[in-house]
C-alpha cells in the first residue's frame, strides 16, 4: 500500500446535468477556483493517464449524496443554490420533478430533515457506528432547529389528540409518535443544500464543472470484465470533452445521480436489458436485466386545510409516525410570496389550488408551465390555506424505468405502479382518515377560524385542489378507496433501479463490472424515514469514509 503522501488523490467532480445554479462566477472564481465552467476542460487523450491528466474519483452528479461524497474523498467550498428542477410526468399521470442543480433535491425540497430507523440502517448492512458518526458530520454543517409556525403547533397538537402519540419533543431520530424535526433552513429562512458540504473538501483535490453533462461512461472491454476508464461528457457550449481515470486499480467512476439519473445512465452507458439495449442501438456492454427496474415511489395525498385566517409559510416540521407506516406532515400558507412566486415546488397541489380549474386532461406540461409563469397574477386572497399530508411508507407496489431514446437531456419513461398493491392502498385509507381526523380537531378549528366542516366537505375541497393528470370520479367522496387512487401525488421520495443483490453489491459496485460503483437513493428498496434526504447525504459521507478507508487503511486519517 503507497502511503499517504505518494498517492495524491485528484477527484474529478462532474455534475451531471446542464440546468445548474451556484454561486455568481465572480465570487466562484475568487473564493471556490475549484469550480470551473465545463468548457474550461482540457480533455487527455485516452491513452495518457499521468497523475496530473487523470483522476482517481470521477463522480457524476451534484445531489444529495454525490457533494458529501466528494468532500471526503477529497480529503479534506461554501455554495448556495437556487432552486432548479426539470418536470416529469410517471406513466401514472401523477406530476413531478427531479433536482437538476448543484445540491440536487436538496436545493427544491421542503427541507424537512429526519434520520433513517434503526432498522432501515440495520436492513441495508450499514455499520451502525460509522452511521452514527456520518449524520452529525452533515448535521453541524447544514441543519437547523425550526422556528415552530402556529400552523404546524397546530399540526402538532391534532396529532397527539388523534392517538399518535407519544410527543416526542424536537428529535432527528426516527421514532413512533408525533415529534419535531430538523430542517435545512436557518432561522432567516435561508436555504443550506448538500452543496455546501463540498466545503469540507480539500480544494487542492477536487475539481467541480459546472453545466457538464455527461454522455455516458467509457469502459475498456479488452479483459475478461468490462472496466471503467472515464466518462464523456458535453459542455455548456455543446464541445464533447473525455475525463479519464488514472491506472491505479482502484480508481473509480461513481454514480451519485440519483434514483433517476443512475439507472438512466447505465442504460445509456450499455448496462442493462440486452434487448432494450439493442432497440436504441447502445453497444451492449453488460446484459442485466435488473437495470431500471423495481421503481417505488411513496404514495402521498393531500388534504385541504381551509382557513379564514391568513396562514404565513409553513413547511413541513411536524410529522406524525404510526407503527403502519403511515406519515402524517402538513405544510401552509404557499400562494402569493416572493418563493411561491420565483420558485417551482413540484408538488403544485400543496402549493396552488387555483390549477384544479384546468380540467385533469388539459394539463399538459405547456399548461402547467403557462400557469406558473403567470401565477404572479392572482390576488393574494385567493388561497390561503394549506395541506394536511398522507403519505404511504415502504410501499409495496413496484414500477421500472426505461429509456425512451439516447438523449440524457430528457427523462426516461417512468412507471410507479400506484396502489397496485392492495396494501398500500389500505394504509393510504387509513391514513386519509387519521388525516381527517387531523383537519376536524379543535386545534385547527380554533387556529383557522373555520367551523368543523364534514368529511365528504373536505374530501371535496380536497379533489378540486388536486393537481394530476387523472381523471377524477362521481364516487371521490364517498370512497376513500378512489379518492385515494384520483387524488395521488408525490413528495419526491421516489427510489430504486440500482438495487443491491440486483445491480450493484453491498458495496455498491455494479456486478459484473470493474472501477465503477452506485452510491445514492437508486439502491434503496424502501425509502428511510420520513424524508430521504438526510440519509442520503449521511450515505455520501459513509461511502466516502468507507471508501478511503479500504483504500487506505490507517493512514485515512477520519
Amino acid at each position: 500500500m503507497a502511503s499517504i503522501d505518494t498517492v495524491k488523490f485528484s477527484l474529478f467532480f462532474v455534475l451531471l446535468f446542464w440546468n445548474c445554479n451556484f454561486l455568481p462566477l465572480s465570487q466562484g472564481k475568487e473564493d471556490h477556483p475549484y469550480i470551473k465552467k465545463a468548457s474550461s476542460f482540457s480533455s487527455p487523450s485516452i491513452s495518457d493517464t499521468s497523475l496530473n491528466k487523470a483522476y482517481d474519483y470521477i463522480i457524476v452528479g451534484g445531489g444529495g449524496a454525490g457533494c458529501p461524497l466528494a468532500a471526503t474523498l477529497s480529503q479534506n467550498f461554501n455554495l448556495s443554490s437556487n432552486s432548479a428542477s426539470q418536470y416529469f410526468v410517471s406513466t401514472d399521470g401523477v406530476f413531478n420533478a427531479r433536482g437538476r442543480v448543484l445540491g440536487g433535491g436538496t436545493s427544491i425540497n421542503a427541507g424537512f430533515y429526519t434520520r433513517a430507523s434503526p432498522r432501515f440502517i440495520s436492513k441495508v448492512g450499514w455499520d451502525a457506528k460509522l452511521v452514527n458518526e456520518s449524520y452529525p458530520w452533515v448535521e453541524k454543517q447544514i441543519v437547523h432547529r425550526p422556528k415552530f409556525s402556529p400552523f404546524q403547533r397546530a399540526v402538532r397538537d391534532s396529532l397527539i389528540d388523534t392517538g399518535i402519540s407519544p410527543f416526542n419533543g424536537f428529535t432527528y431520530d426516527h421514532i413512533y409518535g408525533t415529534k419535531v424535526g430538523g430542517t435545512i433552513f436557518d432561522r432567516f429562512g435561508r436555504r443550506h443544500t448538500s452543496a455546501e458540504l463540498l466545503a469540507s473538501g480539500n480544494p487542492d483535490k477536487l475539481t467541480v464543472l459546472v453545466h457538464a453533462t455527461v454522455q455516458k461512461i467509457v469502459f475498456d472491454t479488452t479483459g475478461k470484465r468490462p472496466k471503467a476508464v472515464g466518462v464523456i461528457f458535453n459542455d455548456e457550449n455543446g464541445k464533447q470533452h473525455e475525463a479519464m481515470l488514472g491506472n491505479n486499480i482502484q480508481s473509480e467512476v461513481i454514480l451519485s445521480s440519483g434514483a433517476i439519473g443512475s439507472p438512466q445512465m447505465l442504460l445509456l452507458s450499455g448496462i442493462g436489458p440486452k434487448a432494450d439495449l439493442q432497440n436504441l442501438n447502445i453497444s451492449v456492454v453488460l446484459n442485466n436485466r435488473f437495470v431500471g427496474k423495481g421503481m417505488i415511489d411513496n404514495p402521498m395525498n393531500a388534504l385541504y386545510v381551509p382557513s379564514n385566517r391568513p396562514l404565513h409559510q409553513s413547511l413541513i416540521q411536524t410529522v406524525g409516525i404510526t407503527k403502519k407506516g403511515i406519515y402524517i406532515e402538513a405544510s401552509s400558507g404557499f400562494s402569493q410570496s416572493n418563493t411561491s412566486i420565483h420558485c417551482h415546488h413540484g408538488i403544485m397541489s400543496a402549493e396552488i389550488g387555483q390549477l384544479s380549474t384546468i380540467p385533469p386532461k388539459q394539463r399538459s406540461i405547456e399548461a402547467i408551465q403557462a400557469y406558473v409563469k403567470n401565477k404572479r397574477d392572482i390576488p393574494v386572497e385567493a388561497f390561503k390555506g394549506g395541506f394536511v399530508l398522507s403519505k404511504v411508507g415502504s410501499a409495496w407496489s413496484v414500477g421500472e424505468l426505461k429509456l425512451i431514446n439516447t438523449n440524457v437531456n430528457e427523462n426516461p419513461s417512468i412507471t410507479f405502479n400506484y396502489f397496485s398493491h392492495p396494501l398500500d392502498l389500505k394504509r393510504c385509507v387509513d391514513g386519509i382518515r387519521m388525516a381527517l381526523k387531523v383537519v376536524q380537531s379543535e386545534h385547527f378549528t380554533n387556529y383557522t377560524l373555520c367551523k368543523k366542516k364534514t368529511a365528504e366537505k373536505l374530501l371535496n375541497l380536497s379533489v378540486k385542489a388536486n393537481v394530476n393528470f387523472i381523471p377524477k370520479n362521481a364516487n371521490d367522496t364517498t370512497s376513500l378507496e378512489q379518492f385515494c387512487k384520483d387524488t395521488i401525488i408525490t413528495i419526491w421520495h421516489y427510489h430504486g433501479g440500482c438495487h443491491v443483490g440486483k445491480v450493484v453489491s453491498p458495496d455498491y459496485k455494479v456486478l459484473d463490472v470493474d472501477r465503477l460503483r452506485v452510491v445514492d437513493g437508486s439502491t434503496f428498496t424502501e425509502s428511510p424515514g420520513t424524508n430521504p434526504q438526510a440519509t442520503v447525504m449521511m450515505m455520501g459521507r459513509y461511502m466516502g469514509v468507507k471508501i478511503l478507508r479500504d483504500r487506505l487503511g490507517k493512514l485515512t486519517g477520519i
